[in-house]
Order: C-alpha cells, then structure tokens, then sequence
C-alpha cells in the first residue's frame, strides 16, 4: 500500500485518507465485516448467535451480555469498542467511534452498564487528554440519550446531550 500512498499524494497533493493504511486482507475483510455485524448480527432475533456473530467480527464483549437487535456497532472500529460483563444494551442503540475527517476514539462500556433503547454513543477526545468515552460500572443510560462523554461509575445520565441526573450514593430523586 505504500506504493498507492505515494501515487496518491504525488497526484493529489495531500495525504491519503485512511482506506490506504489497510493491508489487502483488511479491505476485502471491510465489508465482510461490515455485512456480518449490520445485516446479519443485528437483525439476529437470537441474542445468544448475535453476540457470537458480534465476537466473530472482532468485538471484545464479556461475560454474559444483552445486545438487543438492530444495534449499529462501528464496524470500523471493531478493536476499540468493548462491553464489559452483564451488560444490557437496548434495542436500536447507536456507537460510533469516530465521524468524518476525525481521528478514532475507544468507547468503553464497564461491567453491569445499562442503556436504554436508541441511545447514540458518540466518541470524541473529550478535554484534549482523555480520549474517547467511558460508561461506568452500573451507570444507566436513558432512552434515547446521546452520550458525548464519560458516564461514572453508578450514574444515571438523560437528555441530548446527557446530563447526569443522579449520582453513585446520591439517593435524592
């Protein structure tokens, strides 16, 4: 490919967008990968063979999850984006970890983490030193929420873009 990098910027006078840093394997595996967790894994009305399809794919999920159907896991970013154990991921729930012409950014979903249906994970660097975004252990995620930072440990988190409404401790409702 550093042939195909060279031509590119010679012609064009900039550098390659990111498609070119891709071994040969890892194009033709692009949208193998991309059919298998889209198509096939998401509308899986078996959660038991979606996560095994998920994992085939190369996401890192735990110990017994709950992925629901119609989930659009960035196919892209496959290595980066992980699930820890007992999570429970609603129906039509949205990660992405990264958007156009930006750098790509782990999302991290802890152990015993809740979201509820079409929320959308957006990863970003969040202060220039973090990157990416956290869902703590036994955090809740609202319906329909858009999350575009970190979530602690506990927390319960609504809105577009999220607020945290109740804390780890804080019984106040």
């Amino acid at each position: 490919m550093s042939l195909a990098k060279t031509l590119y910027r010679a012609i064009n006078k900039k550098e390659p967008p990111e498609d070119y840093n891709y071994s040969i394997f890892g194009l033709i595996m692009k949208p193998i990968r991309k059919w298998l967790t889209n198509t096939v894994a998401s509308n899986c009305p078996f959660n038991k063979l979606r996560i095994w399809l998920y994992r085939l794919a190369g996401f890192k999920i735990g110990k017994n999850p709950f992925i629901g159907m119609h989930c659009y896991l960035d196919d892209m970013c496959y290595d980066i984006l992980t699930f820890g154990d007992d999570v429970i991921v609603s129906y039509g729930v949205y990660f992405a970890c990264h958007g156009r012409n930006q750098k790509h950014f782990p999302i991290h979903v802890d152990d015993r983490a809740y979201i509820g249906m079409r929320a959308s994970i957006i990863s970003k660097n969040i202060d220039g030193q973090s990157q990416g975004v956290r869902i703590g252990k036994d955090a809740v995620i609202g319906a329909c929420t858009l999350v575009n930072c970190n979530v602690p440990d506990g927390a319960t988190a609504v809105g577009t873009p999220c607020r945290i409404i109740k804390e780890k401790g804080n019984t106040d409702e």
